[in-house]
């Protein structure tokens, strides 16, 4: 339930109460014809999700749960001659009672039983010829399907059942795109006393969504960012914008650490307090996520603490958080003489527990950690003085990719299919350049269009940067656009160094074609009527002469 809420894994969706009313259970002897409402729903529902995934290199599968091993077979025949894309493509799974692949009631011999359970656990994968599994029971054993989209139920579960609801949604509840902060989807279809079953973990605190299931509804996918070529109204040649691909300016010289001085480290020295012989021994275990004590343990009066491991460790963090591939010797030293002599009020015994009690203090690790890793990014982080085209970005050729559900646009002026808003001014951004007369197409800079410049931050570290969006005027030019509602320590660094790539582009390039950049505050954006884009590259000049 916390998986869920968590969004650790897909979020169940039922039918809402319009397309629950449409299904029926039917007068019929026949398994198939008696539940055909909720097959045909299923295999809708499943159908327009497999499109969608199948843009995104995945194969959506559909899991329908019978109660015995005739029904079984009966459903997998229904399917596959009902259903052209189903035909030989529906995986049989015979289990027991306990939902384990039951070889005396399959009567198969070891090896095909062994044969079935690859068969399953392959089914994701493009090279099984599987599309659909259809089951007693829910397959406890070895199930490692990710691709579940939609879950037909056509069992009459009871409450002396030992079944529980989240078993039979485990089934699907697994993500296609793990670690993808994207919400994933999987539609539930099934019986009165199916649903009556499922609904049943709301006891547990867990939302259920409902939404419109059936023809001419919309997939129960995450939203899909594609190239728009299946729209006629677009012209795809002249919506591209081509990207060059410049040399990083900004470099690292990790030979550099020598020239570290301790001494001349401008910071503010920590007070060294006297801690009690128990609070020396005192080790602090904290929240990971709110960063509060939870509790203190008491090391045995005989551990032995050293401090070079403590040195140590400060020493893998830095060079953890810099990417320091090497230097650790050098760098071990600095650590060790600046805790020593200058971190402190005072000078230092650090073979004393007090001292290394105090460097767990948070201010002491502050201190210390940031001002190495200022200190070491204003030593090592160096310009080149120019860059050059390596390559360039052809928006055409983006795959399709999977965004967060959120407000989008669908735009005329766009070579995608959509133009994903993560603010508000955002989307009041590409309406405004839609509605531009000078503005021959745009595009929202997705991470996967691969566009970043590198710049140096605020705190003197190499990063990369993701300008909002790109913009291609009628005079030929195109336009770098950085939106922005409140301003950080880092907006006037990214726009300067902004500022430099259309300068190093311009420079490098034999082509007619020129880059520039704007940068539009939002007070300033709502505060003015702009009728162009020309209006507001005049109108909006901040950076432009820093």
């Amino acid at each position: 339930m916390e998986a869920i809420s968590q969004n650790v894994v897909k979020h169940p969706v039922l039918p809402d109460s319009a397309s629950r009313a449409k299904l029926n259970e039917r007068q019929s002897s026949r398994y198939t014809e008696k539940y055909a409402d909720y097959l045909n729903l299923g295999v809708e529902e499943w159908r327009k999700t497999y499109n969608e995934h199948e843009k995104l290199g995945k194969k959506a599968i559909l899991f329908v749960m019978t109660d015995d091993t005739k029904n079984c077979d009966d459903v997998a025949d229904y399917l596959e001659v009902s259903y052209p894309e189903l035909q030989d493509s529906v995986l049989v799974i015979h289990t027991n009672t306990k939902g384990e692949i039951s070889e005396a009631r399959s009567k198969k011999k070891k090896e095909e039983l062994e044969l079935l359970r690859k068969q399953s656990n392959d089914i994701d994968s493009w090279d099984s010829p599987y599309k659909a599994i259809v089951s007693v029971l829910m397959l406890k054993e070895g199930w490692d399907v990710k691709n579940v989209t939609t879950i037909v139920g056509l069992r009459a579960y009871s409450a002396k059942s030992n079944i529980l609801p989240e078993q039979t949604l485990g089934r699907g509840l697994r993500k296609m795109y793990p670690g993808n902060e994207v919400e994933e989807y999987v539609s539930v279809v099934g019986t009165d006393a199916f649903m009556d079953f499922v609904e049943s973990i709301q006891s547990e605190g867990v939302e259920l969504e409902r939404k419109a299931m059936g023809e001419g509804t919309k997939p129960k996918t995450p939203l899909i960012v594609e190239v728009d070529n299946e729209n006629e109204k677009k012209d795809i040649d002249s919506l591209d914008i081509e990207i060059p691909i410049l040399t990083a300016r900004t470099y690292r010289e990790y030979k550099s650490l020598e020239e570290l001085k301790p001494s001349q480290f401008i910071h503010k020295q920590v007070k060294y307090r006297q801690f009690s012989v128990e609070a020396q021994r005192e080790i602090v275990f904290k929240d990971i996520t709110s960063g509060e004590i939870s509790h203190t343990t008491i090391l045995d009066a005989g551990t032995i603490t050293d401090f070079r491991s403590v040195v140590g460790y400060f020493s893998q963090i830095i060079m953890k958080d810099l990417r320091l591939v090497s230097g650790y010797d050098v760098l071990y030293g600095k650590v060790k003489g600046f805790i020593r002599d200058y971190l402190f009020d005072k000078q230092v015994d650090l073979d004393d527990m007090n001292t290394l009690r105090n460097l767990s203090e948070v201010e002491a690790c502050k201190t210390l950690i940031e001002t190495f890793k200022k200190q070491i990014n204003s030593l090592t982080v160096k310009d080149k003085g120019d860059a050059e085209i390596k390559d360039y970005i052809k928006l055409r050729q983006t795959r399709p990719f999977v965004v967060k559900e959120q407000g989008y646009i669908i735009p005329k002026k766009s070579i995608f299919n959509k133009i994903i808003g993560d603010s508000h001014l955002e989307l009041q951004f590409a309406g405004f350049l839609e509605e531009c007369d000078d503005v021959v197409s745009y595009v929202k800079n997705y991470m996967a269009v691969h566009f970043q410049i590198d710049y140096v931050n605020a705190d003197g570290d190499i990063s990369n940067y993701y300008p909002d969006f790109i913009v291609k005027t009628s005079g030929g030019k195109i336009f770098i656009v950085e939106t922005k509602g409140q301003e950080d320590l880092d907006v006037p660094l990214k726009m300067a160094r902004l500022k430099q790539w259309c300068i190093d582009i311009n420079k490098a390039q034999d082509t007619t074609t020129t880059y520039d950049f704007v940068f539009v505050d939002q007070a300033g954006f709502e505060g003015y009527k702009i009728n162009s884009f020309a209006e507001l590259v005049a109108g909006f000049r901040e950076y432009k002469n820093r």
